[in-house]
């Protein structure tokens, strides 16, 4: 399993990292839309997992909306003097109140499943209320000063991805050698408190690398907004663990061996993209 964990993350990287970084930002849009349909098929099977009717209408529903997106809002037209368009900025609002929501929903299970369980409108909201904010976030950061700079949107993205890689390995290092306290058992038992916390601690790794290579930076502004980062990536774990342990689902697929599917990989990115571009967004336009 290890192995094959490790085959799957070297061939996956250099194809995340070109990604973000070599393809325009209006090729970037529409390349996202086929990954997160795989992810919105994932999700179906989180509403129903045995009725493949369900799970593909969620698909579609999804596949609409993102492509309705792409067209309505142009790459070119998502920033202008400095604004997100309203249309990105209402989806990645609606994001906030959401992981705020799902945080509550995920602190207090299995109360809040008697809910939302035997719902599959529910639970068909909340798969577009994960998804779509995220698409939204990684589109408009990566747009950010795409014809000024074409890396430099890439690199906030990039950035976000490393706090979420960061706080996962140190969650799970000090999880192992210092766990003792139950984060969330009914949601997650492996997850314990001190493996939260080191993952936390590990993150001061990104702001001393942001430090350095941009000193100009407020040193407590970055370390507010990459824990807030971190912390919302780590809801955003407990969120798709919690469905798919009321689905009972141990991965969201297989399209990736070792790792299970695209949900599985981008669970703690679906809330961290949409926090993270909320504050970054607020910050740039006052």
């Amino acid at each position: 399993m290890l192995k094959q964990r490790i085959i799957t993350a070297l061939l996956l990287i250099p194809i995340v990292l070109g990604g973000i970084f070599l393809l325009p930002a209006d090729y970037f849009a529409w390349a996202l839309v086929p990954i997160f349909l795989i992810a919105g098929k994932e999700w179906g099977r989180l509403i129903d997992s045995t009725c493949n009717a369900t799970q593909w209408t969620f698909t579609v529903t999804i596949g609409v909306l993102m492509v309705a997106l792409n067209i309505l809002v142009p790459v070119e037209h998502i920033w202008f003097n400095s604004q997100l368009h309203p249309i990105y900025m209402a989806i990645i609002t609606i994001g906030i109140f959401w992981w705020i929501i799902s945080s509550v929903l995920v602190s207090t299970y299995p109360k809040s499943g008697k809910l939302w369980q035997k719902s599959h409108m529910m639970k068909s909201m909340f798969g577009q209320l994960t998804l779509l904010p995220c698409f939204a976030a990684l589109i408009a950061l990566n747009a950010i000063s795409a014809q000024a700079d074409p890396y430099f949107g890439g690199t906030l993205v990039f950035l976000v991805m490393l706090v979420v890689w960061t706080t996962d390995t140190g969650a799970y290092f000090a999880g192992r050698q210092f766990g003792k306290r139950k984060l969330m058992p009914n949601v997650s038992p492996a997850k314990t408190l001190e493996g939260l916390l080191g993952g936390l601690v590990a993150t001061m790794l990104i702001v001393a690398g942001v430090m350095y290579y941009s000193p100009e930076q407020e040193l407590g502004l970055v370390v507010v907004v990459t824990l807030v980062t971190a912390l919302a990536s780590a809801f955003g774990d407990l969120s798709e663990s919690m469905f798919k342990r009321a689905a009972n689902i141990k991965d969201s697929g297989t399209i990736l061996p070792g790792h299970g599917g695209i949900l599985d990989r981008i669970d703690s990115l679906t809330a961290a993209l949409p926090v993270f571009a909320f504050i970054y967004v607020s910050m740039w336009m006052s």
